[in-house]
């Protein structure tokens, strides 16, 4: 019996050519940018100019963040062992889940959902307290909010303010915002909106579904990720006992572009 078919909207491919989302591929090449090309995968048509260098921003701002991340400690620690480097990144990418890289999905399930209580009437100030509220009783963390080395992460404003700049902070940057100013005034402990949660915001202002939002965040690590892996095994013995917390940066000293 002949297998039914099953439909795909996404990539046409036919004897000497291919289309994505309808394009020539051969037109996008040399025109188009990676992170156009990811926009369009994902959103079924090209962003607009200022779309695309907002995305390509997120996209750099999570391309790597040393040696402290669980990603890295398990993408270098794999590698040692003299696995395939691409394995090696592999492993590096099951590491991003709910404590790390995760929060940006859970952020903008709360971004959409409070914009959808406020659309619906309630007033912005009733609805962030109602959901800090809750999230205290259930000592639950609020998603998007604090880090564990960054009091004031430079990720967070570089992309809010290129966001201002091209026209793209809507109601989701107002509802992050939001709930920044209300744990600032609410709790002791400094948690200000971090990378994740920028990140969220802005997805969702690009109009991105909450599902995707961690494959974004793998989409911009994963170079960071080879290049550690990469580095491990060229600089680094196999089979090493890894202490990360003893780890000495001798690569190019600060510069400017």
């Amino acid at each position: 019996m002949d297998a039914l078919p099953w439909q795909t909207g996404i990539t046409r491919i036919t004897p000497n050519e291919i289309r994505i989302r309808g394009y020539r591929l051969t037109e996008l090449m040399g025109r188009v940018s990676f992170a156009e090309g990811v926009y369009l995968l994902f959103r079924g048509d090209l962003p607009t100019v200022e779309q695309a260098r907002l995305l390509e921003a997120i996209l750099l701002s999570v391309i790597d963040h040393g040696v402290t991340p669980p990603s890295t400690q398990a993408a270098r620690t794999v590698a040692c062992t003299g696995t395939p480097l691409v394995s090696a990144v592999a492993a590096g990418m099951l590491a991003i889940s709910e404590y790390h890289g995760g929060a940006v999905e859970v952020a903008m399930e709360l971004f959409y959902g409070t914009a959808r209580r406020w659309e619906a009437g309630e007033e912005l100030e009733s609805i962030v307290a109602t959901v800090l509220s809750e999230c205290k009783a259930a000592k639950r963390r609020l998603p998007g909010y604090g880090h564990r080395i960054h009091t004031d992460d430079p990720r967070t404003r570089r992309l809010l303010d290129l966001a201002h700049e091209w026209g793209l902070c809507g109601q989701f940057v107002t509802i992050a915002e939001a709930y920044a100013k209300a744990l600032a005034q609410t709790i002791s402990k400094h948690l200000p909106l971090n990378v994740d949660g920028a990140i969220a915001a802005l997805l969702c202002e690009l109009g991105f579904p909450t599902e995707v939002a961690n494959l974004v965040f793998v989409i911009g690590r994963v170079p960071g990720l080879a290049a550690h892996v990469y580095e491990e095994r060229t600089r680094q013995r196999p089979m090493r006992a890894i202490n990360f917390t003893q780890a000495e940066y001798d690569g190019p000293a600060a510069r400017c572009l």
